[in-house]
């Protein structure tokens, strides 16, 4: 194999296209934090939380790729390859580049807690942990169903309010409410990937919620999902009006949407998981430049 072969599946393995859910949050969070006051550092401290959530994104793939290869729940699994359990890469390489990426986001995160609040390093650790014992440990809570949880919590609330909060230092309404509707999104993207993994999953045992709901109710988590993502947009617009914007976003979510009404299974939802990341990505751009015109 040549290093330019390497290279490509190294990035392949690193999932680009769910670096959207990394990119998100920090947009919005941004631009939570630039409505509130002129800050000196916003871009800077924004450009470091940008690195350590696009490091954690990137650290949690490869850690689900190592942890679920040797438990060998990847070997029938539709969609993008995995290292591990395609045997392109030692599950030794790929364990290796999770703790790369997490040192990564570590040292980044360590900066932004010496130049904001020394406690961030807690967040931090609680972070990484959530990345790595998702699928990885002897229970991983992925494997129970609690995944769209933590997705929730620390690709929506943490990370966009925690964006604002290095900032300016607090944590304020508009990033509380506009995480709802970022970690919304980062939770439809899981939703629709583990919909299109429920036969691979029934039968390696892993409980995913959208195994313990199943195919119906979990299509329905997934409309839901988008329409409290809406929701929080309108809540935010009956102080900035402007927010409304954020909706415009929701629209790229059309076509994948009549694909699961349509009853889409197995490859067919790859491309709504596209239109699901496409959609967290415009909403996110949409809703903060509504945001900087309030």
């Amino acid at each position: 194999m040549t290093v330019q072969q390497s290279i490509r599946l190294w990035i392949k393995g690193a999932r680009p296209r769910t670096l959207p859910a990394a990119v998100a949050p920090v947009l919005v969070g941004v631009a939570c934090a630039s409505i509130e006051s002129s800050v000196e550092h916003v871009w800077f401290n924004g450009f470091l939380a940008l690195v350590v959530s696009l490091a954690l994104q990137v650290a949690v793939n490869f850690a689900n790729d190592y942890s679920d290869g040797i438990r060998g729940t990847d070997i029938d699994r539709v969609g993008p390859m995995r290292l591990v359990g395609s045997g392109a890469k030692k599950p030794k390489e790929v364990k290796q580049a999770a703790f790369a990426a997490f040192g990564v986001a570590a040292v980044f995160g360590l900066i932004l807690a010496v130049a904001t609040s020394w406690w961030l390093i807690a967040v931090g650790l609680a972070c990484i942990a959530a990345g790595w014992f998702y699928t990885g440990g002897s229970k991983p809570y992925g494997y129970y169903g609690f995944g769209e949880l933590f997705v929730f919590i620390f690709f929506g609330l943490v990370a966009t309010t925690g964006t604002t909060f290095v900032v300016i230092q607090r944590i304020t309404y508009t990033s509380f409410v506009a995480s709802i509707a970022v970690g919304s999104l980062a939770c439809a993207l899981l939703v629709i990937n583990n919909l299109r993994d429920i036969p691979g999953d029934t039968l390696a045992g892993k409980k995913t919620l959208a195994v313990r709901l199943g195919d119906k109710q979990t299509r329905r988590m997934y409309y839901s999902l988008l329409v409290v993502s809406g929701l929080a947009i309108v809540l935010l617009a009956v102080d900035l009006p402007s927010a409304l914007l954020g909706l415009v976003g929701l629209i790229a979510a059309s076509s994948g949407i009549r694909k699961v009404l349509r009853g889409a299974i197995g490859k067919d939802l790859i491309d709504v998981l596209g239109a699901t990341g496409r959609t967290q990505i415009l909403t996110a751009v949409a809703l903060s430049v509504g945001l900087l015109l309030a």
